[in-house]
């Protein structure tokens, strides 16, 4: 331990002296039954926005799951060009695209895609940044410089630029791809937001207490710095989830995304650019789905935000 932390690990030592350890993990689950999650659920449950998005979210992911559930037309195979670009008709409630599409069907289909690669994206960035925030605010040394110094190399460059560069030379683009290169250059903030609260929580006087009683670091760090730690990355991945939807869709709209065989709202975006004087709904539609399905993440981030912020709990 530092030594700024001496006298008070001192203090812990001589009050832990005739304390069993089982008395003391007992004190420590009863301090756990009004936990953080426990006070951050109550805030959420209580605010409209948090039921509205995860209505929304549930829905959009059923949708992405059985997407024959709500659409019986094919969006490849039921194509037809004399119906290009047309209006709305029976069966088909948001018209055609420019190769006679129906642009519902396209919609609904193209969830999967678009959901996927945010999944993926979010998924990869919190374990690799949490785990390696968590070791280099922890440990410190030589691998917390290494660390934050090759972190600020990928923090200086923008996520969207740089899967734009990475993208134009790798010729097999499926979902998983676009996510591992989202993610080379999304993981520093997740893993820079870990190593402060880390930092923060290895103060704590638990941790403390932990190593007065003679428990491993690893122990320490996997049974009480983290399950602390965590709350701050919990709410950057809801967001950036959004955020990583928006990305696929913008290098689908340049055609170095997901292939145009795949459908996405990014592809369908980018292929309605020639039909928006003439037909504008097939570019408005999936630009509604995107737009909503983005909207919902940002709404439950604002709402884990300030359900896990203390100041914001006592504010209200």
């Amino acid at each position: 331990m530092p030594s700024s932390n001496r006298p008070e690990q001192a203090h812990f030592v001589a009050s832990l002296e005739d304390t069993p350890i089982a008395a003391v993990d007992k004190l420590d689950e009863s301090q756990k039954a009004r936990s953080t999650w426990a006070d951050a659920w109550d805030s959420m449950r209580r605010r409209p926005m948090f039921w509205i998005s995860s209505v929304l979210i549930l829905f959009i992911v059923f949708v992405a799951v059985f997407p024959g559930l709500f659409t019986q037309v094919s969006p490849n195979t039921d194509c037809q060009l004399s119906v290009s670009n047309g209006a709305p008709s029976s069966g088909h409630p948001l018209g055609f695209t420019r190769q006679g599409c129906d642009v519902y069907s396209r919609i609904v289909f193209g969830t999967q895609a678009s959901l996927t690669v945010g999944l993926l994206a979010t998924l990869i960035v919190t374990l690799f940044g949490a785990l390696v925030g968590a070791l280099a605010g922890f440990y410190g040394g030589v691998f917390d410089a290494i660390i934050s110094r090759v972190g600020d190399i990928f923090f200086a460059i923008p996520t969207v630029l740089g899967a734009i560069v990475l993208m134009t030379v790798i010729p097999q683009r499926t979902a998983l791809t676009v996510a591992l290169v989202l993610s080379v250059f999304a993981w520093p903030q997740v893993a820079r937001i870990m190593r402060g609260s880390v930092l923060s929580a290895s103060n704590s006087d638990y941790v403390i207490a932990s190593t007065a009683l003679g428990v491993s670091r690893a122990k320490i760090l996997i049974r009480h710095v983290v399950p602390n730690a965590i709350a701050p990355v919990i709410v950057i991945a809801t967001v950036s989830l959004g955020t990583f939807i928006v990305a696929e869709a913008t290098l689908s709209f340049l055609g170095i995304g997901l292939p145009s065989n795949i459908m996405s709202w990014g592809n369908d975006i980018g292929q309605a650019r020639t039909s928006i004087r003439t037909s504008p709904q097939v570019l408005i539609y999936p630009s509604i789905a995107l737009s909503i399905t983005v909207l919902s993440f940002l709404m439950l981030g604002d709402v884990v935000r300030d359900a896990l912020d203390p100041k914001a709990r006592a504010r209200g």
